[in-house]
Formats: structure tokens, C-alpha cells, sequence
């Protein structure tokens, strides 16, 4: 049994108002890494009322619980993709991973409905947002078939010309500082998924003369997934 088992045979013995509690001792909260597995365990476990109850506090860990778990709602055919939206651009960075996270959960479940939701925020005008598409489209499990393969791709290519198109004075903006950090990681993940569609894109990149793009392509060039494809 696995540690996410373990959590939520632990989860089902308490009472749903001792799981905050539960939750803060296990969060493994001051500290470098968050205890996702819990969070999971949460998400498969919780209904809407546990959830809104965890999102209505200030405690960022039980709100990235609870948002993880509308991922699972999600998944399971509620229509909580505006409330997600909503949470995307969170200025808690915890926050706006599970927001990702709880898009993956839609994508294990319904992965053309997925693909559709992350094309569509791909182009919304809040940065955040458009970074929140990247990181939800861009994990390896969900990328094992030619058309997501594809929609990573693209996802990542037009958040670039997004980024690359604001002008000078709003490329500090803490949210678009966040869309460059996640396609510096992004584009290696979804060119690794399908090559030979996706390295002629982004090796198109190099001829940008923007300086974002340009740092973009030299983090993606220092992951090993991509490097032993240059």
C-alpha cells in the first residue's frame, strides 16, 4: 500500500472536522516540499463541502487541498472550470500549482475535454491563467497519444508569442514572470512527447531576438529530456 492509501485509509477514520487539523500535522508545512500525496488523498476522499470549507481559510495548504479536489469534482462531470480560473491566478504559488494538478485530474479522466480547456485559457488575457494551461498540459502521463502530444506543442507555442508580443514595461508583472518560469521548463516536456513535430518549433525559437524567449530556450536546453534531442 502507498502512501496515498495509507492517507486516505487514515482520512476515512476521522471525522471530516478533525481533517484540518489532520491535514496541518501532515503537511509537511514549514518546509521545502509540500506533502502532495496527502493533498491527493484529500482530493480522492473530500466532497464539495470539505473542499469550500478548506478554500474558505487562510491556511494556503488546506486551500491547495481544496482545489486539488475540485479537480477531482471536475473530473467526476461538475462544473466548477470557473471557479478553477478563479484559483489560477491566486497569488499563493501553491495555489496556483494545484490548479494545474486539479486540471491533470480532468485529463486522467476526460483527456479531450482537457485538451479543449487548456487551449481555450491558453489565449485568456490574464498571464497566470495562460500559465496554468502550460503546466497542466505539459506532464509526461498525460501526453502518450499523438493529439496531446500536439496540443502541448501548441499550447506552449502561443503562450510564447503571448509573452513575447506584451511590451517591455509589463514583463516584470509577477504574473508574467511566473508564464516565463513555467515555459522554461514546459516546451522540453511537450517536444520530448512527440520530437519530431516538436523540435522544429522550438528550435525556431533561437531566431527570436527577445530576451525572455531567448532565456526561455536556454532552460529548456539545460533539461536532460531535451538535451540528448539537440
Amino acid at each position: 500500500m502507498g502512501r496515498r492509501d495509507l492517507y486516505r485509509t487514515a482520512l476515512r477514520g476521522l471525522d471530516a472536522r478533525r481533517w484540518p487539523e489532520y491535514l496541518r500535522e501532515n503537511s509537511g508545512l514549514p518546509g521545502p516540499r509540500g506533502n502532495i500525496e496527502l493533498a491527493q488523498a484529500v482530493a480522492d476522499e473530500g466532497n464539495l463541502a470539505t473542499f469550500d470549507r478548506m478554500i474558505e481559510t487562510d491556511d494556503e495548504y488546506l486551500v491547495f487541498c481544496g482545489v486539488i479536489g475540485l479537480g477531482r469534482l471536475l473530473a467526476d462531470g461538475m462544473d466548477v472550470l470557473s471557479r478553477l480560473r478563479g484559483h489560477a491566478v491566486d497569488a499563493r504559488w501553491r495555489v496556483r500549482e494545484a490548479v494545474a494538478m486539479a486540471l491533470q485530474r480532468l485529463g486522467d479522466a476526460d483527456l479531450p475535454r482537457m485538451l479543449t480547456t487548456v487551449t481555450a485559457w491558453v489565449d485568456d488575457p490574464h498571464p497566470l491563467v495562460r500559465r496554468a494551461a502550460a503546466a497542466a498540459v505539459c506532464e509526461p502521463r498525460l501526453l502518450t497519444t499523438g493529439p496531446a502530444a500536439a496540443c502541448a506543442i501548441e499550447v506552449c507555442s502561443r503562450a510564447t508569442e503571448g509573452l513575447a508580443r506584451l511590451p517591455s514595461d509589463r514583463r516584470r508583472d509577477p504574473g508574467v514572470r511566473s508564464l516565463r518560469q513555467a515555459l522554461g521548463y514546459c516546451w522540453s516536456v511537450a517536444v520530448a512527447a512527440d520530437p519530431v513535430a516538436g523540435l522544429p518549433r522550438f528550435l525556431a525559437l533561437g531566431d527570436s531576438t527577445d530576451r525572455d524567449v531567448a532565456w526561455i530556450v536556454r532552460e529548456n536546453g539545460k533539461k536532460a529530456r531535451l538535451a540528448r534531442l539537440l
